[in-house]
């Protein structure tokens, strides 16, 4: 009997310690998949952010090259700004001449006008200064004249050089003189 009880208790002890295996191995396995599982969030969080900011990359390239495109002439147009100012000045004096407009005058005007208008087909707009409150983020004010009307002080009396802007931007500011 001492046999069967010893074998008995042996048998036991070899089922406990084989349940004890098992659960250090289910215990191992747990904290295996706990790893495998951050480890995972890890990879996740890391894709959602790489692709955030791939997505981000083409929208910002994207609208940078919409802004290249809009202001790739701006250096000649910029330029052209003098030329464009002559000719207001040409149209002007042609306008105020008391001599009669023979085909050659006309022939000017329709060269000036052609010009503004290719150039307003660009994206170019002048600024409208003259009346308007003096607004120093797009004028520059070079001088200040006394003036007699109320309704004049703190705006645009005379414009000395026209301002312009392509496609919403400013690329030249209007040199003014200001009523106080």
């Amino acid at each position: 009997m001492k046999d069967s009880s010893n074998k008995d208790i042996d048998n036991q002890e070899d089922m406990i310690s084989k349940d004890v295996d098992n659960f250090n191995e289910n215990a191992d396995m747990t904290e295996e998949l706990e790893t495998v599982k951050a480890e995972l969030a890890e990879q996740k969080d890391k894709y959602l952010r790489l692709y955030a900011e791939f997505d981000n990359f083409k929208r910002r390239n994207a609208k940078e090259r919409i802004d290249l495109i809009q202001t790739a002439g701006k250096e000649v147009i910029i330029s052209l700004l003098d030329v464009l100012d002559d000719c207001d000045r040409a149209e002007a004096q042609i306008r105020e001449s008391d001599q009669p407009q023979d085909a050659i005058q006309e022939g000017v005007l329709l060269i000036f006008n052609k010009l503004r208008t290719t150039l307003i087909s660009k994206g170019l707009r002048p600024m409208n200064c003259v009346g308007q409150e003096f607004n120093p983020d797009e004028q520059e004010a070079l001088s200040q004249v006394p003036v007699t009307e109320e309704k004049l002080k703190g705006k645009v009396v005379d414009e000395i050089v026209k301002g312009y802007y392509l496609n919403d931007k400013i690329i030249r500011f209007a040199k003014v003189v200001v009523g106080h």
